[in-house]
């Protein structure tokens, strides 16, 4: 912000965009959840293969689909996103045994904001 005398001059705001009032510390707290989550290495590969469909994926999917990802690692994802109530899992009583897992509404909506900010990025990386 610039001021000139009493006045200042504020930068332009998209009208849709307005954090006006909102307190700047608990949104940057709120940020640093969200950026922990979907950041950790494999979680947005994760969810791609789960907004593709409106079937379950099974465990055995995500392994056949991400391959640089041990499953280990995978393991501990689907947990943090389950606990985030990204996804929901069900397990079955079968041998062998099957798990599936699906996105929940937040996830829903989670995936969707991702592919807003990817069709943003898609447009604006061409006029640079």
């Amino acid at each position: 912000m610039e001021t000139k005398g009493n006045v200042v001059n504020r930068l332009p705001m998209y009208d849709g965009c307005n954090f006006e009032g909102y307190d700047a510390a608990l949104l940057m707290k709120e940020t640093a959840k969200i950026r922990k989550l979907i950041t950790n290495r494999g979680t947005l590969e994760m969810l791609i293969p789960l907004c593709c469909t409106a079937k379950p994926v099974r465990y055995k999917e995500f392994r056949k689909l991400l391959k640089g990802i041990s499953s280990k690692t995978l393991a501990i994802r689907l947990k943090e996103l389950e606990g985030a109530k990204i996804l929901e899992r069900h397990a079955y009583n079968e041998i062998p045994p099957r798990v599936e897992y699906r996105l929940t509404l937040k996830g829903q909506e989670l995936v969707e904001s991702i592919i807003n900010l990817m069709n943003w990025m898609r447009k604006w990386s061409k006029t640079t």
